[in-house]
């Protein structure tokens, strides 16, 4: 077996659709199911499709965790991969991790792995091919 040559994605992300119900409110945390749509630029060229379970704090921070599929290029790959996306956002920075779900890459991104997140600064992605 040879040596992983990884590399790392950089970029922007913009939020094109947010949309959060309440399903427990009525007590200090609000639990929230949120589907988002983002469009990717940089090194991911693309959309990405995310359902999310949100807790919201009294003083404003919101964690989450969900699932996202990206469908587009990766560098000059084309094609879909879902991975795992959980962070916060706290005093309106976002903060998350990412990790790439094995296996769920498509066409030319088959064997994707990978993992990274998102800050004020933009987004990161190291990524490799199995």
């Amino acid at each position: 077996m040879g040596d992983i040559q990884k590399q790392r994605a950089v970029g922007r992300i913009e939020v094109t659709n947010f949309e959060a119900t309440p399903r427990i409110d009525g007590c200090v945390f609000t639990i929230s199911e949120a589907t988002v749509t983002e469009e990717f630029a940089g090194d991911l060229v693309g959309v990405g499709s995310m359902r999310l379970v949100m807790v919201d704090e009294p003083g404003g921070t919101a964690h989450f965790t969900g699932m996202e599929r990206f469908q587009g290029k990766v560098g000059d790959r084309s094609g879909s991969f879902v991975f795992q996306n959980s962070g916060r956002l706290e005093n309106g920075e976002l903060q998350s991790e990412w990790r790439v779900i094995t296996g769920s890459g498509t066409e030319e991104l088959t064997g994707l792995r990978g993992e990274g997140g998102c800050t004020p600064a933009g987004y990161t992605l190291d990524y490799w091919f199995e």
